[in-house]
């Protein structure tokens, strides 16, 4: 992901939507429906291209017990919230 853990913090409530949560150092668990997704992330350095310095950070997701229609329909929404726009 292009963004700081301070950032990635802060667009984590919006991103879960009614998916209870509970954050801790470096992760989140999040409770989708009977099953939970385990969050895992770490700053990176960052990324350099010509003037631009873009943050980094490594985030790895794990789906335990979700069904695909569940994970599929909480990543649309994940996505939504924690893209960013240009052009």
């Amino acid at each position: 992901m292009a963004c700081t853990e301070a950032e990635w913090r802060g667009w984590l409530p919006a991103a879960v939507g009614e998916c209870r949560y509970a954050l801790q150092d470096g992760a989140a668990q999040v409770h989708i429906g009977s099953g939970t997704l385990q969050l895992q992330w770490q700053g990176q350095p960052a990324r350099v291209i010509a003037l631009v310095r873009l943050p980094r950070l490594l985030v790895r997701f794990a789906f335990h017990n979700v069904a695909t229609q569940e994970r599929t329909a909480f990543m649309r929404r994940f996505d939504l919230y924690t893209q960013r726009g240009g052009g």
